[in-house]
């Protein structure tokens, strides 16, 4: 299949496989609404569900739908809805013949298609809670190495179950937005009292992160294969750390101050049926998962993406790279983590956001962090 609407070059990360939604504006004084991402493009969706071409969808109102400056009405529509929207993209963009594409005058494209650098991008969602898991093995060894030693690791729970910990929904902001350094108490000495002030030791997570679509009532949990069909799609995440403020704060209840001050995400979600192409088996569980965690769908639960972290010293014109890692090293599923979540009866909503935790792989050059990685 090729996009024959506008030129899509071949290494586009934003193919006609893709198509993922975000949330953009034109403008200071144009409203924001729902886009999907086509090589250098973002496709209006409001102005194409105005010319029909998600007409007679069943359950979508789709001019309503996409008008809106959030994802999460969509997001809560389901799978169906979610790949009857893709058919219709994917066949308006290859197929020239495309009733909407006869309706536009010739070389119109600028009605439906923005140019990906005049708009301006948006969080994809309102979320309204954030989880954040910590769901690589290979992380959360080297961290147990560092502060209860190679014998002790990994904590007795954590091959029977993904941890997490409910995090700052307020402070979620899109890629590009300025954070300001937190400040916090730390103890740079042990041997004197703790001080107040800035961070010294900021720390980058590389993680992934996906948004919940529709969800469940409270009190009802959700089995694996009910977890997999609410995951509406999946983005980048960096869970900025300030590693000194951590270190003073975290026990007994974990990070407070040392991550609530900023998290950031990419402003493109890319689906779940973008990546069906790019499963792959997860690693080996040992011991095998309870039964509410174990996996009957028969399709493979991990993604094989790769992830990359570059840096830029300030004063330096180059970007250095500092981790190459993958999320098909991740020990638990995105599927386990969401039916987890709800094991205890939580009530899931549209929008909620769900960290991975820090991707580190088995070696040295793809750990997820500088705490890591120093």
């Amino acid at each position: 299949m090729q996009c024959t609407f506008v030129a899509v070059s071949a290494d586009s990360d934003f193919s006609i496989y893709n198509l993922p939604f975000g949330v953009c504006s034109t403008g200071a004084d144009a409203p924001a609404h729902v886009a999907v991402a086509i090589g250098d493009y973002a496709l209006d969706m409001v102005e194409l569900a105005r010319l029909g071409l998600f007409a007679d969808i069943a359950g979508l109102d789709a001019t309503s739908v996409f008008s809106k400056p959030y994802l999460n009405d969509y997001m809560a529509l389901g799978r169906p809805v979610w790949q009857a929207v893709r058919q219709r993209l994917q066949d308006f963009l290859s197929n020239e013949q495309n009733s909407v594409r006869l309706q536009l005058a010739i070389n119109n494209v600028e009605s439906v298609a923005k140019p990906l650098d005049s708009v301006v991008m948006h969080l994809p969602a309102r979320i309204g809670d954030y989880t954040d898991f910590y769901a690589s093995r290979e992380h959360a060894t080297n961290v147990g190495v560092m502060f209860r030693g190679k014998d002790n690791a990994l904590m007795p729970n954590w091959t029977h179950l993904p941890v997490g910990y409910h995090g700052r929904a307020s402070s979620v902001v899109v890629s590009g937005t300025e954070l300001h350094r937190p400040c916090g108490q730390r103890r740079p000495d042990a041997s004197k009292p703790p001080v107040f002030g800035a961070s010294v030791r900021l720390d980058y997570e590389l993680e992934m992160a996906f948004f919940v679509g529709p969800g469940n009532k409270l009190g009802s949990p959700l089995a694996v294969e009910q977890a997999e069909e609410r995951i509406f799609g999946v983005v980048l995440m960096n869970d900025w750390s300030a590693r000194d403020i951590q270190a003073w704060e975290y026990v007994p209840l974990g990070p407070f101050l040392g991550k609530s001050f900023g998290t950031t995400i990419s402003p493109w979600v890319v689906t779940m049926d973008a990546l069906e192409p790019f499963r792959v088996p997860q690693p080996a569980q040992d011991p095998q998962p309870m039964e509410y965690l174990r996996d009957m769908t028969g399709r493979p639960g991990g993604y094989d993406i790769a992830l990359q972290v570059d840096i830029k010293p300030a004063g330096s014109n180059s970007f250095y790279t500092l981790t190459r890692s993958n999320l098909k090293y991740m020990y638990w599923t995105l599927r386990q983590q969401l039916a987890h979540h709800a094991a205890a009866g939580c009530n899931m909503r549209p929008g909620d956001l769900c960290g991975t935790g820090t991707i580190s792989g088995p070696t040295e050059d793809s750990f997820g962090s500088m705490l890591e990685l120093s």
